[in-house]
């Protein structure tokens, strides 16, 4: 589970990069503190690099069960704001990404390499559990 503020750029960014480069490997969901929309400057950066996330939609974290996951990625220090049961998943990681909301288009590119290079490590780390996150 990638969880965010708002589930409209960063853990939708994390998510859109965990299905592509995690197929077969791992599950994924994406979600928010508080359900909102996708932001559209994050669609377009996404699809920059081939991603496509445009049928993504904004989710809440309380439409989830946290048992059914295995790892939880906080992207922006909401950590401290999520109910126990979450952060007590077997791994629990909190990023700290800067949200690019409202900054330029080169600010996004820069969270997406972010988030790129540590799905990535992620996904590496995980896949030998074929885990849920």
């Amino acid at each position: 589970m990638f969880v965010c503020k708002k589930n409209s750029r960063r853990s939708q960014m994390a998510e859109g990069f965990a299905r592509k480069l995690g197929i077969g490997k791992i599950e994924v969901t994406s979600a928010g503190l508080e359900a909102s929309h996708v932001d559209p400057v994050t669609v377009e950066v996404m699809s920059e690099v081939g991603v496509d996330i445009s049928h993504q939609t904004s989710k809440s974290l309380n439409e989830f069960n946290p048992e059914n996951y295995d790892a939880v990625i906080s992207l922006c220090g909401c950590g401290v704001n999520l109910p126990e049961s979450w952060v007590l998943r077997e791994d629990f990681q909190d990023w700290q990404l800067e949200d690019p909301e409202g900054q330029s288009i080169e600010t996004f590119r820069q969270v997406r390499s972010q988030i790129k290079e540590r799905v990535e490590y992620l996904i590496q780390f995980l896949s030998n559990e074929k885990a849920n996150i």
